[in-house]
């Protein structure tokens, strides 16, 4: 299957296979095979991930402005291997649900020190 990155795959919204919003595609990153051939490998969301794509000043605040809420730096973006996607449309919807994906690091951040923080949260629905 052929793809063109830029157009049917960054700024799309990622959906788990429940049909939740996880986020959307910031970056992607590209992997070799053993005969030498490119091939698209990981998914990259989250802040970081789309501050090094936009680059320069502007991407520096972003990826600063949300590293301001994890205590791991430089953050890490939520990293989907490409074999997880089920199909791309006018979203790219994943085979998992998004519980079997690593949290990403801001939210884990503000779960922490936020909203475990509020009277009941712990039973909150997720």
């Amino acid at each position: 299957m052929r793809i063109e990155v830029s157009r049917q795959l960054l700024d799309r919204q990622l959906v788990d296979v429940q049909g939740r919003l996880i986020g959307k595609v910031d970056d992607v990153e590209f992997a070799i095979d053993p005969e030498g051939r490119p091939y698209l490998g990981t998914l990259l969301t989250g802040p970081g991930a789309l501050g090094l794509r936009v680059g320069g000043r502007l991407g520096r605040m972003m990826a600063l402005a949300a590293e301001r809420f994890v205590t791991d730096r430089p953050m890490a973006p939520l990293r989907i291997p490409y074999p997880l996607v089920a199909r791309i449309d006018s979203a790219v919807w994943l085979r998992v649900r998004a519980e079997e994906l690593p949290a990403p690091p801001v939210e884990q951040w503000l779960r922490r020190h936020l909203i475990d923080r509020i009277p009941g949260a712990g039973r909150a629905g997720g």
